[in-house]
């Protein structure tokens, strides 16, 4: 069914309005009788009926509401090395299909691509209106947030208070299998840009009492790893 977010706890009737209504009327051409979903972006999903459709609005009946299953236990956090080009915009939207909960592009030693304020704040609106998109297709019950660029130690300080760090380093580690089990909780996973991490960004990690993981013998690109960290972990987590 088609699935659309609110950022309110919907009434037994409810009027959609704006985007969503053009969008379900005109682009969808749903008629009354026909179901949606409304989720209320933390987790509860209400399944509607529709039952007028108005220049006003789209007013639905909710017929039931359940907690949404697509959420998984372990919360990640992609602290992605920023990318050139533009590579992040798969990133942000595989990592949210993925189910991570949160991404925050991160300006690390290697990073080729360095953009001024203004072109960033830009660019980090894109990739939420990105991840808003992939959570509604993949049948997310939370919107992930996609942060505002942060200096790698910045990143890895805010990190180490929030939960356990992982960074998958190309110079080898402890498998995911070691790292992550059914009763992880809050992770950051740390990714490097094309270029990989400095050895320097590695020990401020162990430094800051994360640990280093790998993934595999095989060498990544940065595209690829977050998402291949993010099915692992959701695979050693029960969430897949």
């Amino acid at each position: 069914m088609p699935r659309f977010f609110i950022d309110y706890v919907p009434e037994e009737q409810t009027t959609i309005v704006g985007d969503d209504a053009r969008h379900i009327s005109r682009s969808l051409r749903m008629k009354p009788g026909e179901r949606l979903v409304l989720c209320d972006s933390i987790g509860t999903d209400y399944n509607c009926e529709i039952t007028r459709i108005s220049d006003e609005g789209v007013v639905v009946r909710v017929l039931n509401f359940c907690k949404t299953v697509a959420e998984p236990t372990v919360k990640v956090t992609i602290y992605q090395g920023l990318p050139k080009a533009d590579k992040m915009d798969g990133i942000v939207q595989k990592s949210v299909e993925t189910g991570a909960v949160r991404v925050v592009p991160v300006l690390s030693g290697r990073c080729v691509s360095r953009p001024d304020e203004k072109s960033a704040a830009k660019k980090v609106a894109r990739w939420q209106k990105i991840a808003e998109e992939a959570a509604k297709q993949s049948g997310r019950g939370v919107i992930p947030q996609v942060s505002p660029l942060m200096p790698f130690r910045a990143a890895v300080e805010e990190a180490a208070q929030n939960g356990s760090i992982l960074l998958f380093y190309e110079g080898g580690g402890s498998s995911i299998a070691q790292l992550v089990n059914r009763e992880s909780g809050n992770l950051a996973v740390f990714i490097g840009p094309e270029g990989g991490f400095e050895k320097s960004e590695v020990d401020f990690v162990l430094q800051n009492g994360g640990q280093i993981g790998t993934l595999g013998p095989r060498i990544l690109r940065t595209e690829t790893a977050p998402i291949a960290a993010l099915a692992a972990i959701m695979l050693a987590s029960g969430n897949m």
